[in-house]
């Protein structure tokens, strides 16, 4: 009897946070059971992505080596774009989601690639870039498929090929580095 009410009590749990999408995007339960952000959630985890990687990208500007110059040119004109156009489709009733400074998750990233040394910059720049990347993709992906808002549904659809090719330069980058 107890493994059945822990069964269910599990699969209710899965079910709610399937629904849950606020506390499972912040979770990366959507990201691993596929499930596409609420709009309000991809609005800001959007922006969030776009502020870090411009911010890391200036950082990478002073202290990476020539590959990483360049990728971090790229990553700014390329998220500076997307902020823009994404904050000109954002509903107006959900400006409030688009924030105006990292989470304390992403100010961790920023803080830790500012505060390392050149020499060490690399070996955290490099695989944050791939990861950041990845989640990037998930997210686009994500809600591209099954998003709530049409125009950044399409949006996301469009903006997808960029941030596969940002995948896979900073994918490159990082198997360079790891071969030195």
């Amino acid at each position: 009897m107890k493994t059945k009410i822990l069964a269910l009590a599990f699969a209710g749990a899965l079910t709610s946070a399937a629904f849950a999408q606020s506390v499972g995007e912040k979770t990366g339960v959507n990201s691993a059971l596929g499930i596409a952000p609420k709009t309000e959630d991809f609005i800001k985890e959007a922006a969030t992505s776009d502020m870090l990687e411009i911010e890391a990208a200036k950082l990478a500007l002073q202290k990476g080596d020539a590959d990483e110059k360049k990728f971090a040119e790229q990553m700014i004109t390329d998220h500076t774009k997307t902020r823009s156009e994404l904050k000109g489709m954002v509903p107006s009733d959900m400006t409030s989601a688009i924030p105006t400074s990292l989470d304390d998750r992403s100010q961790e990233k920023l803080n830790k690639l500012r505060d390392a040394k050149p020499d060490d910059f690399a070996s955290d720049y490099d695989p944050m870039q791939v990861s950041a990347h990845k989640d990037a993709v998930s997210l686009f992906e994500r809600y591209a498929q099954g998003g709530g808002d049409p125009k950044l549904k399409d949006w996301a659809g469009k903006t997808l090929p960029a941030l596969q090719h940002h995948l896979q330069m900073a994918e490159q980058i990082d198997q360079n580095r790891q071969k030195d």
